[in-house]
C-alpha cells in the first residue's frame, strides 16, 4: 500500500485532545480535503479519508477543462463538536497546522463543522481563505476569487448555494442509479441518514425529482412518514448542527430512536451522516436497492461486497459526494458561472457520466463499485502525473 506524502499528530496542550493531518499526495504541489472534528477521531481514519480524496480528486479530471484536481487531503480533530470548548481547539488547531494551510492544503467543512465556523477562526487568526495555498496556481486571483465570493452568495430556496451542491450530487447518482434499474423516480422512497448539508440537500434534491422522502435520521434520532415527509418544512426548522425542529412536524410524522435507521423501508438509502456507517454486524438489514454514500466511507468493504451480490447498486463516496469540493475548484477555474444554473448542469452532468463509467467498469470486471472508480482514478493520476508532476 502507497504511504502518504505527509502524515502530522498534533496534541492540544490546553485539553489533550489529538488532531490529524494526512496529505496523500500532492498535484502541482497542494491537495485538497475536508476537516473534521468528532470524538474518536483517529489517524487511520483520516489517512483512508485522505487516500480516498485523491481518487475523488482523479475522477473528475476533465483534459479539457481548467481545472486539473488536486492530491488528496483530509484533516481531523478527536474532540466533539458539540463541546462548547470546540472552536477554542479548533483556533489552536488551525494555529499549528498553519504552514499547511497556507502552502499545501486546502481545506473546508467536513462532519462536525461547518464551513461558516472554519472560515470565522482562519479570519481571526490572519488566513487570507481556507484555500489559499491554490491561489498561486490560478490565472488571475483576483477574477478568480471574485468569483468564488459572488457564488458563495448565491441563494437557492432559502439556502446557500455552496450547502446545496454536494447534495445535488448525490441525489442525481440515486437518480442514475434509478435509471439503470428502470425504477421510475415517483415511484420509490428514500432515507436519508443525516441532516447536515449534504444530507439536507440530497434531501431536497430527491423530493424535487419526485422520490419520496419516507425518513431522515440527525444526531438525536428519526422522523419518519410512509406517506413522505415535508422535506423542506424540515429544512426551515433545521438548526447549525443539522437537527429538526421535533415542535413543527407534519400531520402523519413519528419519532423513531436513531438506531433503528435500518428499519425504514425505502428503495433509496443515503447515509449522509458518519463513517463506517454500514458494516458486517448490519449489513444484511440494508433493503434498499440503491445505496448512495453521501457520508466519506460509509459503508465498510466486505458490506460492500455483500449488498452488490445481493444485487444493489452501491454509489461509492469518491463518485457520490464528489461535487462537495469540485464546484469549488470549479467555479474558483472558470468550468462553472457562480449561479445556480451553470452549477447544477455541470454538476449532473458530471454525476451521470461518472456512475455509468464506474458501473460499466464494475460489471466489466466483475469488481465492486470503489474498486472500479480506484482504477478509473489510477488511470486519471497517470495521465495527471505525466503532464504536471505530482509532488512539487
Amino acid at each position: 500500500m502507497r504511504e502518504p506524502y505527509l502524515q502530522v499528530t498534533w496534541t492540544d496542550p490546553v485539553t489533550g485532545c489529538h488532531g490529524y493531518l494526512v496529505i496523500d499526495r500532492l498535484v502541482r504541489g497542494v491537495s485538497s480535503g475536508g476537516l473534521r472534528m468528532r470524538a474518536g477521531c483517529t489517524l487511520d481514519e483520516v489517512r483512508g479519508l485522505a487516500a480516498g480524496t485523491s481518487v475523488r480528486e482523479a475522477l473528475n479530471y476533465d483534459p479539457s477543462g481548467r481545472y486539473i484536481p488536486l492530491g488528496g487531503a483530509k484533516g481531523g480533530i478527536d474532540w466533539d463538536p458539540y463541546d462548547p470548548r470546540a472552536t477554542d481547539v479548533l483556533r489552536r488547531y488551525l494555529t499549528a497546522m498553519r504552514p499547511y494551510v497556507e502552502r499545501f492544503w486546502t481545506m473546508g467543512e467536513d462532519l462536525g463543522l461547518r464551513q461558516s465556523t472554519i472560515d470565522k477562526v482562519l479570519a481571526e487568526l490572519g488566513f487570507s481563505s481556507s484555500i489559499q495555498a491554490v491561489y498561486p496556481l490560478l490565472d488571475d486571483e483576483r477574477a478568480a476569487r471574485a468569483r468564488l465570493r459572488k457564488a458563495f452568495q448565491v441563494r437557492v430556496g432559502g439556502i446557500t448555494l455552496d450547502e446545496l451542491v454536494g447534495g445535488c450530487g448525490v441525489a442525481e447518482a440515486a437518480l442514475a442509479a434509478l435509471d439503470r434499474l428502470a425504477l421510475p423516480a415517483d415511484g420509490v422512497r428514500a432515507f436519508v441518514q443525516g441532516f447536515g448539508a449534504i444530507g439536507g440537500a440530497s434531501a431536497r434534491f430527491l423530493s424535487e425529482a419526485g422520490v419520496r422522502v419516507v425518513g431522515i435520521a440527525d444526531v438525536k434520532g428519526i422522523v419518519a412518514n410512509q406517506d413522505g415527509l415535508d422535506v423542506e418544512r424540515l429544512l426551515r426548522g433545521r438548526d447549525a448542527h443539522g437537527t429538526f425542529d421535533r415542535d413543527d412536524l407534519s400531520p402523519g410524522d413519528h419519532l423513531l430512536p436513531g438506531d433503528r435507521w435500518l428499519d425504514v423501508d425505502a428503495e433509496i438509502l443515503v447515509p449522509a451522516a458518519f463513517s463506517y456507517a454500514i458494516d458486517e454486524r448490519n449489513v444484511d438489514q440494508v433493503r434498499a436497492r440503491v445505496v448512495v454514500e453521501a457520508a466519506n466511507m460509509p459503508v465498510l468493504p466486505e458490506a460492500e461486497r455483500r449488498l452488490v451480490q445481493r444485487g444493489a447498486l452501491v454509489i461509492p463516496d469518491v463518485v457520490a459526494n464528489s461535487a462537495t469540493s469540485t464546484w469549488w475548484w470549479w467555479t474558483l477555474f472558470g468550468d462553472v458561472q457562480p449561479d445556480s444554473d451553470s452549477a447544477f448542469a455541470k454538476i449532473r452532468a458530471a454525476m451521470r457520466r461518472l456512475v455509468a463509467a464506474v458501473l460499466d467498469e464494475a460489471d466489466r470486471a466483475a469488481i465492486t463499485p470503489r474498486s472500479a472508480a480506484a482504477r478509473i482514478a489510477d488511470l486519471a493520476v497517470r495521465d495527471i502525473d505525466a503532464k504536471f508532476g505530482s509532488a512539487a
